[in-house]
């Protein structure tokens, strides 16, 4: 996630930011540009039909004659979001929140708050998705899109029967709104055993099963995906009751990020992409913030000669092991850092060659896609991720 810089007073701003608390400018995250700008009003907006549109017409405010933008319907109306929509784009919600299909009955106590933390999460998942050049395209608007129900429970005790469950299913991802309850989430954790579970996790872990059906299925890939993760036609109910009766191997640690990958190809899979997707966006944070941890000897000698560290949303596809040697560093200095404060290691996980090589698998997949999409000219470009 990169820091962003108000237009106005230079303030450092952030991702959710709506107002700049320095100079009080109105803020808007522009999809087509990557980057929360400050605003100035541009005028009202109106529909065909002649009637004002809510939030008016925006453009940045160093650009006087730039593009004009809407804000999001859910930003405007709902204030869940911090979107905008270019002013000529019929569509009302931004690219984020155009890919839901369900939102929760905000009638019922609660749900207001639960489903704006999920939007919270699910615009940092999409926001990562651009940057790494991969389709975000809607459901509604193409068969193979995405989409997003955010379902309640009918019973809220997650304990008694009837639970909405998370998951994928033919480019719908359905989330459980509960998982937006912090105690409910931990009681789950509890119950699951699970080192890690939060919102952006699960976002995650789901994208990757829609982009395995995007990326890998019946594509070049797919014989190099057995070869890495198994055969993925092994049942897999029949493999996800084995694994909920019997545990994950005893060795599992050998060849997996975490215990739930071992139950199936397809879910290795999710978790190695997941956990790819919070390597690249951790260091670019940290590169955001300047934090040099110092890698394996001889890199930080090799990164001086070539102007310091890369960016890492956008790095060559041999530049793998540079990511790498930058994250094992980093995440051994955040989990001291965390227990110096007393909590829990944020990354609980130990990668293994096994798992090191699954993560470049996944590395070279998403690389493969964005060279093959530029060759085609079917990429649309962003200044966040020209170059390569």
């Amino acid at each position: 996630m990169q820091v962003f810089e108000c237009e106005v007073c230079h303030q450092a701003v952030h991702f959710d930011n709506t107002i700049c608390t320095s100079c009080g400018h109105r803020l808007g995250f522009r999809p087509d540009a990557l980057r929360v700008s400050a605003l100035v009003m541009a005028g009202d907006a109106k529909d065909a039909g002649g009637r004002p549109i809510p939030g008016g017409l925006w453009r940045v405010a160093d650009d006087p004659s730039g593009r004009l933008y809407r804000q999001c319907r859910h930003y405007a109306v709902d204030a869940v979001c911090n979107w905008l929509v270019p002013h000529d784009d019929p569509d009302p919600f931004c690219r984020a929140c155009r890919l839901n299909r369900t939102i929760p009955d905000l009638s019922v106590p609660g749900n207001a708050r639960l489903w704006e933390r999920l939007e919270v999460e699910k615009r940092r998942l999409v926001y990562g998705l651009l940057r790494l050049g991969l389709p975000v395209v809607p459901r509604k608007s193409e068969p193979a899109g995405l989409a997003f129900d955010f379902l309640a429970d009918p019973n809220p005790d997650f304990r008694e029967g009837g639970r909405v469950v998370t998951g994928h299913a033919n480019g719908l991802i359905t989330l459980n709104i509960a998982e937006a309850d912090p105690a409910v989430r931990e009681r789950m954790r509890e119950a699951m055993a699970e080192p890690y579970r939060t919102i952006l996790g699960h976002f995650r872990h789901e994208s990757a099963h829609y982009y395995w059906d995007r990326l890998i299925r019946d594509t070049h890939w797919h014989t190099a995906f057995r070869e890495h993760f198994g055969d993925e036609r092994e049942d897999y109910d029949t493999a996800l009751r084995r694994h909920y009766a019997a545990g994950p191997p005893a060795d599992w640690q050998d060849a997996f990020v975490s215990a739930y990958a071992s139950s199936h190809p397809w879910e290795d899979w999710a978790e190695t992409w997941a956990h790819y997707m919070h390597i690249v966006d951790t260091l670019d944070t940290a590169a955001a913030y300047g934090m040099d941890i110092v890698p394996r000897a001889g890199l930080s000698a090799r990164l001086r000669a070539d102007g310091g560290q890369p960016a890492f949303d956008a790095y060559a596809t041999e530049a793998f092991d540079l990511l790498i040697d930058h994250w094992l560093p980093l995440a051994g200095a955040l989990n001291s850092l965390n227990r110096s404060m007393g909590h829990p290691h944020v990354y609980p996980f130990v990668l293994t060659a096994a798992a090191i090589e699954k993560l470049a698998f996944v590395h070279r997949v998403i690389q493969g896609f964005r060279t093959a999409a530029h060759v085609a000219g079917t990429w649309a470009r962003s200044p966040q991720v020209s170059g390569l």
